[in-house]
């Protein structure tokens, strides 16, 4: 559902500012220097209005957490949930996802969080989910070997395609689940999932590990673009 444009966007994003990285490609390589030399570095791809983030950023105060979101009228909740808290281990980048390379180096980034992502039901539009084999390849320049993509969807469909193009792409495939919360509440919910959650709406979810790749799979192994949702 498309967020209504907010007439006060500025002044709010403005007394946020101190969040909002507005040149990411100068912290390349450097983000740690926004928390600890040693700190884990987590990326959330579509952060919405921010309750997963903040939860998790605070509830683990020395992992630092970059949360990247297309809508400044969602990620301006986020940043002011961020602040009325306090966080100093959060930041939020105004960007597309598909310039990660140029923001986050190498090897730089521990994990990743896919939470709740835009299904693109149909053929023509497979490339823009962000678990689509184009992704998946540009998640593996910056996640190090052993790096974790945790990914969670209500869509059956998208799960199900997903489950099939994660090891393709050299992931190993663990903690699948098709109903997270079927024995009870587990981790941080979003907005939208505790909706969903509460509407009797499983909830799916994996961890795709980044394996070590030495060489490159051949093009005849490459994972099929055109694949409908069930």
């Amino acid at each position: 559902m498309r967020m209504r444009k907010k007439p006060n966007l500025i002044p709010r994003m403005e007394r946020c500012a101190e969040y909002l990285i507005t040149d990411p490609e100068a912290w390349r390589g450097r983000w740690r220097e926004k928390l600890s030399p040693n700190c884990a570095l987590r990326l959330e791809l579509g952060c919405g209005k921010g309750r997963f983030t903040c939860e998790t950023a605070a509830a683990e105060p020395d992992v630092l957490f970059v949360a990247v979101e297309r809508v400044p009228d969602a990620m301006v909740i986020a940043m002011e949930r961020a602040k009325a808290v306090g966080l100093a281990n959060v930041f939020f980048i105004d960007a597309d996802v598909a310039r990660l390379r140029d923001y986050f180096s190498p090897d730089e980034v521990e994990r990743i969080y896919i939470n709740f992502c835009d299904p693109w039901p149909t053929n023509r539009h497979a490339k823009r989910r962000l678990t689509h084999p184009g992704f998946l390849e540009l998640y593996r320049h910056v996640l190090r070997d052993g790096g974790e993509i945790h990914f969670k969807t209500d869509n059956s469909g998208l799960f199900e395609w997903s489950l099939f193009q994660f090891p393709r792409a050299d992931y190993a495939l663990s903690e699948v689940t098709r109903d997270l919360h079927g024995g009870g509440i587990r981790g941080v919910m979003t907005d939208y999932e505790e909706k969903f959650h509460s509407l009797g709406t499983p909830i799916n979810r994996c961890v795709a590990t980044k394996l070590h790749r030495e060489p490159a799979l051949p093009e005849e192994d490459a994972a099929p673009e055109e694949m409908p949702l069930p």
